[in-house]
């Protein structure tokens, strides 16, 4: 497991409590990136919500799953694409066009690639799920 990609350990956790049906996952460490990333699974149906929880250190994340992840992870080296080349990115990581969420950092905030699409920007992809 990636020792120090605190994004990379949280997707590859939810990921795997998804894959054995849990209904909550903990993620720790806590960091605004992961929390971001867990706003656009949120915002496009993949949780049914989290929760950030202070336990003194880092904190954490309750996640809420909702079984409906196939598959997620971090993207590793980070892509940078414009505005116009997400389709790329698209068929290498998704199973299918619009199937599944690409998550990019953009100047304007952590976002869905179609998110970024319609606001004309590019960025960096970090994350997929479907």
């Amino acid at each position: 497991m990636a020792g120090n990609d605190p994004l990379a350990n949280a997707l590859s956790g939810v990921d795997n409590a998804e894959g054995v049906g849990h209904l909550t996952h903990t993620v720790q460490p806590a960091s605004n990136e992961i929390g971001n990333v867990l706003e656009v699974f949120y915002d496009h149906g993949y949780i049914d919500g989290f929760e950030f929880v202070d336990d003194g250190k880092a904190g954490q994340f309750e996640v809420e799953l909702k079984g409906a992840i196939n598959e997620c992870g971090a993207v590793k080296p980070r892509y940078s694409a414009g505005a116009d080349e997400f389709e790329k990115w698209e068929k290498r990581f998704l199973p299918a066009q619009d199937y599944g969420t690409l998550v990019v950092t953009t100047s304007h905030g952590i976002m869905s690639h179609y998110a970024a699409r319609d606001e004309g920007i590019g960025g960096q992809v970090i994350a997929y799920v479907y």
